[in-house]
C-alpha cells in the first residue's frame, strides 16, 4: 500500500545516544560543505549508531498501521537539519519521489527496500516523460546511503514480514515543511 507519512510532534524526550548523535551531526553540517560532501560526513556519523538499544525510546519506535509513521527526534534551531525516524510495519511504502534538500538513511532495524529512478524528459509533441528504474536495492540493518538533489528519485517499503525503523537526517527544517518530499512523480515506469 502506498501511504502518506502520519506526522508527529516531537517527542518529549530524547536519549543520551541521540543527544549524541546530534551533537555528531552538527559538527559535520556546520563544516558548510557542498550537499554531496555533507551527505557523506553525516552517514559516517549516523553508522556506529544504527542497531543500539539505547537509540530510540518505545514511543520513537512505533507504527501506524494506516501509513509508514515519522517520528521527528531533532530539528536545528537555524532549519539546517532535522533527524527523523521512519517506522515501517509490512507491506508500508512510499510514493515515488524526490527530496528538498541532501538525505542520508540509515536501517535500525529491519531492512528497507528501495527502487531508485531516472526521470526521462518527453521526448517530443506527443510523447510523455517517463521514469526508467535503475537500480534495486535492499538495506539491511546498518546499511546507510545519502544523496543529493538531483537524481535522488526513488521509492522505499518495507518488504519484510516484521517491522523496520530506519533514521533519516535531511538537510532541512522538517518540524516546519513536514515532509521531506520535494515532487511525487505520477509518471509511468518501466518496473
Amino acid at each position: 500500500m502506498t501511504t502518506p507519512t502520519a506526522h508527529h510532534a516531537p517527542p518529549a524526550r530524547t536519549t543520551e545516544r541521540t543527544d549524541a548523535l546530534v551533537a555528531d551531526i552538527r559538527e559535520a553540517v556546520g563544516r558548510g560543505l557542498p550537499p554531496d560532501l555533507t551527505a557523506y560526513l553525516v552517514g559516517e556519523r549516523l553508522a556506529p549508531h544504527l542497531g543500539a538499544d539505547d537509540l530510540l525510546t518505545d514511543e520513537q519506535c512505533e507504527g501506524d498501521p494506516d501509513r509508514y509513521r515519522q517520528h521527528l527526534l531533532h530539528a536545528e534551531a537555524d532549519g539546517s537539519f532535522s533527524v527523523v525516524a521512519l517506522v515501517w510495519l509490512p507491506g508500508q511504502r512510499t510514493s515515488v519521489h524526490d527530496h528538498v534538500s541532501w538525505c542520508v538513511t540509515g536501517v535500525h532495524e529491519g531492512e528497507e527496500h528501495e527502487r531508485r529512478y531516472r526521470l526521462v524528459p518527453a521526448a517530443g509533441p506527443g510523447t510523455s516523460a517517463r521514469l526508467i528504474a535503475t537500480e534495486d536495492v535492499v538495506n539491511p540493518t546498518g546499511a546507510v546511503c545519502g544523496f543529493a538533489p538531483p537524481g535522488d528519485i526513488h521509492r522505499v517499503w518495507n518488504a519484510g514480514t516484521g517491522r523496520a525503523i530506519s533514521l533519516h537526517v535531511y538537510g532541512a527544517d522538517i518540524s516546519r515543511l513536514g515532509t521531506s518530499v520535494r515532487r511525487v512523480y505520477d509518471l509511468p515506469a518501466d518496473r
